[in-house]
């Protein structure tokens, strides 16, 4: 238990995949998992194990942005032994030709802020993924037949930005946009643990094409059965 989890250490699997809504962690628990059991609801961040495929698998809730998950991401490394974090969220798309829907597996993130300094003493800006999951989700994607892109994704700090982006985006060679893989990856580093991030993308900077928060909800399966399948391979791996 932890101020922010209520969960007991043994209701948590060794691989968790983190939504950052609580309300998408449970539509995903109750589709996809078996004896679904809800392990914490601390601030309303819905975390739920159960099995899939036989395996067990915990889906959680992390919020938004870097301070959100990496509270939580911080937690389930340390305290709570978890092994492997997949991030499956939202992106929005800095390329006209990356469209809505894309699946998009995060090779490296970008940060705006400090975060990886101050929690784990890392000076660079730019972040892998761990090199284990996300090599597992394009092998995965591939047996599937689900087409990913993968690349740099900006994990930005400011949703509701003043300024023009364009030429930031340009030199520092992004692809889409989220907000809490840096986070992550930080964390992943400092734990000696396995983090990646899958997203879908939800719209486009270029075109204006945009999704609501229903089709987000309903329509992003995809991405959601690549990190099931990984999470199997994770158990079978160990």
């Amino acid at each position: 238990m932890t101020p922010h989890i209520s969960a007991k250490k043994e209701d948590i699997a060794k691989t968790v995949l983190m939504p950052g809504d609580p309300l998408r962690a449970k539509k995903i628990a109750e589709t996809y998992l078996e004896n679904v059991k809800l392990v914490n609801e601390v601030r309303n961040m819905f975390m739920y194990t159960g099995t899939y495929k036989g395996v067990e698998v915990t889906i959680a809730g992390s919020g938004m942005g870097c301070p959100s998950i990496g509270i939580y991401s911080y937690e389930l490394y340390n305290f709570y032994d978890v092994e492997n974090i997949i991030r499956i969220g939202s992106a929005g798309s800095y390329k006209e030709e990356i469209k809505v829907y894309d699946v998009y597996n995060v090779k490296e993130a970008y940060g705006d802020s400090n975060y990886a300094k101050l929690a784990a003493n890392i000076d660079d800006k730019v972040i892998k993924a761990g090199t284990e999951l996300y090599s597992l989700i394009e092998n995965v994607a591939k047996d599937k037949n689900i087409k990913t892109l993968t690349g740099r994704a900006h994990s930005a700090d400011v949703f509701y930005r003043h300024d023009d982006i364009t030429e930031f985006v340009k030199e520092n060679e992004l692809d889409v946009v989220e907000m809490e893989s840096v986070a992550l990856f930080a964390n992943a580093i400092k734990a000696k643990k396995q983090a990646a991030c899958l997203l879908t993308i939800s719209d486009n900077l270029v075109t204006k094409e945009i999704t609501t928060a229903e089709e987000r909800q309903n329509n992003f399966m995809q991405m959601v059965e690549i990190a099931l399948e990984v999470a199997v391979k994770t158990n079978k791996n160990n």
